[in-house]
């Protein structure tokens, strides 16, 4: 316990240093400051909560309608809890990193710390690559729902344009995302997705002054998350059934009036923050590859950033199929990105007695034994690799390879009703 506490103080003094540092610039109070720059937990709970709503609020219906709505409520509640566990995961591998290399002398000051770093400084090249890989990945195509979804919601509101054109318009909306900096300044938007609707989690945590504490913060997001979206998923499930079948996006089944056009532009706003949280990352991956992320000016390294927004473009005008493409990549890409991954990353990290013994955060209070804690990663990693992605990905590729031969790729309006015939 020790260990444990002395690393934790080696973290929270790194960062207490750093945030002296920053205050030491302007010691009176700033409301750019107040609005722009957050690390506190409250701001990672906004950062968590805001980044789950959004795709949930919309899909989540047609997995009720494929599923049932118990069976979907039950499933929604399992793999949120699994996720929890596993974002729990990452936070404990991410202290040990730092604290590993806080204790060499490392400075993370002007550096963010990803993913792919913790694994490839706890176990080494390979892993470094398969996180990179897949982390990002599933980034870039969850940066394409994000965006083929605000190109199809706008389109309920205003059919005059196609979606693709939707499309083009949103693309270059979304590409003022490489002007906001890092997660810290995610906090008035963070604020106003809540209060609208209401894997990125290690640079999340890394942009907490206090990154201990993100422990629980993700768990009490994903509950917060459950009593916005179960009940709306239900009473839309119960209000359409198995019209829902055909209709990926909920928006599509919702009678047109006043409320449900106030819905979609707030739902607008809120997809294009969380666009920016899936974007960020890469943004930051980018900047590594180049040499431009020590750069202070923030415009030379928003222009860094532009090449990777092209190809997200472009994906989301090949592939305009929401639903599926959401199916696809939760069952390719989040089985490993956010469950297997994780889950072996730790049961390897602290392999060795002497890892345990020395480990920066030792088990939680509620399963204080090693052997528990390989016993439930272990049963994640099997019910993952066979439910998640064996059965989930047949299913969810077999229904993608259905939608590019009935629509194409390049579909100019996916899913849009026929126009009216001409007399």
């Amino acid at each position: 316990m020790s260990t444990q506490r002395q690393a934790e103080e080696a973290i929270v003094s790194s960062a207490g240093e750093e945030e002296e540092e920053e205050k030491t610039e302007d010691h009176s109070f700033s409301m750019s400051n107040f609005l722009w720059h957050g690390g506190s937990a409250w701001d990672a709970w906004f950062s968590c909560s805001s980044n789950q709503v959004a795709q949930v609020l919309l899909t989540l219906p047609y997995s009720f309608s494929q599923l049932g709505m118990v069976s979907g409520i039950v499933f929604q509640i399992f793999y949120g809890l699994v996720g929890s566990w596993t974002a729990y995961l990452i936070s404990v591998l991410y202290l040990e990193y730092r604290s590993r290399k806080e204790k060499e002398g490392v400075s993370f000051k002007n550096h963010v710390i990803q993913w792919f770093e913790v694994l490839d400084g706890l176990l080494g090249p390979y892993w470094k690559a398969m996180g990179l890989a897949f982390n990002c990945t599933f980034l870039l195509f969850g940066s394409v729902i994000q965006l083929i979804a605000c190109a199809s919601n706008i389109y309920y509101i205003n059919d005059h344009l196609d979606k693709r054109t939707w499309t083009y318009i949103f693309g270059a909306c979304c590409a003022t995302t490489v002007f906001i900096p890092s997660f810290h300044n995610y906090r008035i938007w963070s604020f106003l997705g809540l209060g609208m609707t209401t894997y990125t989690a290690c640079e999340i945590m890394h942009a907490m002054w206090k990154p201990q504490k993100f422990k629980y913060i993700y768990l009490v997001a994903t509950l917060y998350v459950f009593t916005l979206t179960i009940p709306s998923a239900s009473a839309v499930y119960w209000a359409f059934g198995d019209q829902l079948l055909n209709h990926s996006n909920a928006f599509s089944l919702l009678p047109k009036t006043g409320w449900r056009d106030a819905a979609v532009i707030l739902m607008l706003i809120h997809q294009f923050i969380t666009f920016g949280f899936a974007c960020t990352p890469l943004y930051f991956v980018w900047e590594k590859v180049i040499g431009m992320h020590d750069t202070r000016s923030m415009c030379f390294r928003a222009l860094a950033r532009l090449p990777v927004v092209i190809p997200i473009w472009f994906l989301a005008i090949i592939f305009p199929f929401f639903g599926p493409i959401n199916s696809a990549v939760g069952a390719l890409l989040v089985s490993f990105t956010v469950y297997i991954i994780p889950a072996l990353a730790h049961m390897l990290t602290y392999r060795k007695a002497s890892a345990r013994q020395n480990a920066a955060e030792m088990p939680p209070f509620f399963l204080p034994s090693w052997a528990a804690m390989y016993a439930i990663n272990t049963f994640i990693v099997i019910w993952v690799l066979i439910v998640g992605f064996g059965f989930g990905g047949w299913a969810s590729v077999t229904n993608f390879v259905r939608q590019v031969d009935t629509f194409g790729l390049f579909a100019k309006c996916y899913q849009c009703k026929p126009p009216p015939p001409q007399h």
